[in-house]
């Protein structure tokens, strides 16, 4: 069982930056994909943005040009910068992996909360 640990939310003023860091506990299988996805109050989660293995990367529309995602592979650890925050990037993020055998793990969420 890997265990996703995150951190770095918090409050942050309009235009202004957080950056999220995920830690993937020790396993012997190897992480493909690494996440960040967010659920904002009464809405479904959604993708943030993905990286593989490979550093392939992709976001959604609303944060491209603002985020980016980047990952440590002999670490196992994920990390989303986030630049130009809006009010409407509030939201629990949630950080994602999957492993080789296609095993699904989520993190606990950290709250992100941008004020106008």
């Amino acid at each position: 069982q890997v265990q996703l640990v995150e951190s770095g939310g918090g409050l942050v003023q309009a235009g202004g930056s957080l950056r999220l860091s995920c830690a993937a506990s020790r396993t012997s299988f190897t992480i493909k994909d690494m996440g960040w996805y967010r659920q904002a109050p009464g809405k479904q989660r959604e993708l943030v943005a993905v990286i593989s293995r490979g550093g392939v990367t992709n976001f959604a529309d609303s944060v491209k040009g603002r985020f980016t995602i980047s990952r440590d592979n002999a670490k196992n650890t994920v990390s989303l910068q986030m630049n130009s925050l809006e009010p409407e990037d509030t939201a629990v993020y949630y950080c994602n992996a999957h492993d080789e055998r296609g095993f699904n793990y989520w993190g606990q969420g950290t709250q992100v909360t941008v004020s106008s």
